[in-house]
């Protein structure tokens, strides 16, 4: 059995930055991790690439060769992938073991996680090769400063679940950004009531229906759980990657990795 993170989120949210921070965390706990690189459009790495959508597909050859924009583009080359799971990424996937654990890094653009098959369809493909996946969904802490933003990406969040029907493990990312974290702190775990009470003082009386509604369907699927990861410390990104691994159930496996590398004892 492998095990996967799928990293998705808004451009900007920080998705190749948690990718690289979550790597040099993993080498300094001596703990084996390979990422993935599903973005074409992606140049510069700060991490050692396991795979990468480029060597099938890049974006730069497709807009130059079809005359597509960024986005057409991108969506081209990762509707090529979907054709290409048979082929190319079984291929890939064939050079790693049973229990190793891939981090796929993915593009930003919120149509391939909220409607778009293709995310879907590559989940399903990792499923049939007996792989378990959490979905980690990244979203910036600094637009999370009032209700109605905090509404807006949970109903995103709640978007790429139901497409995926996957595990979900829901960051703020940039915490080592915001100022007043304070200011976040009713957002992580707030109270319904607290949030409709938010939304009618700041709309308009005419939406107090939509704005019960859409409460309500936040808290029915339990999406107004968020966890702030704070990349400059080293316990906050371990917190995190406890919560998914919970997800996957790497536990054992994981410990069983970490004695791999430790020295013999020498008994005297």
């Amino acid at each position: 059995m492998g095990y996967a993170q799928l990293v998705i989120g808004p451009a900007g949210s920080g998705k190749s930055t948690y990718c690289s921070s979550l790597y040099e965390h993993c080498v300094a706990a001596r703990r084996t991790i390979n990422i993935v690189n599903l973005d074409p459009a992606a140049e510069n790495f700060d991490y050692p690439v396991a795979m990468d959508i480029r060597e099938l597909i890049s974006l730069e050859d497709v807009m130059e060769e079809l005359g597509l924009g960024p986005n057409g583009g991108l969506m081209y080359c990762m509707e090529h992938l979907e054709d290409n799971l048979d082929d190319w990424l079984e291929e890939e996937l064939d050079n790693y073991l049973d229990d190793d654990y891939l981090v796929f890094d993915c593009p930003g653009q919120i149509e391939l996680f909220s409607h778009v098959p293709v995310l879907k369809n590559f989940v399903e493909h990792l499923k049939r090769k007996n792989f378990n996946i959490c979905a980690v969904y990244l979203l910036d802490s600094q637009f999370m400063s009032d209700v109605t933003k905090f509404i807006s990406g949970c109903m995103a969040c709640l978007s790429a679940m139901v497409q995926l029907e996957l595990p979900h493990v829901n960051i703020l990312s940039k915490m080592d950004l915001v100022t007043n974290k304070k200011d976040l702190e009713e957002f992580l775990d707030p109270e319904p009531t607290f949030l409709l009470s938010e939304l009618n003082q700041r709309m308009g009386p005419q939406f107090a229906k939509l704005n019960k509604a859409l409460i309500e369907l936040v808290n029915n699927y339990s999406m107004v759980s968020f966890i702030p990861l704070d990349l400059r410390k080293e316990r906050s990104i371990q917190y995190v990657l406890n919560q998914i691994d919970n997800c996957i159930q790497y536990g054992e496996d994981a410990d069983v990795k970490v004695k791999d590398f430790d020295p013999e004892d020498n008994d005297e």
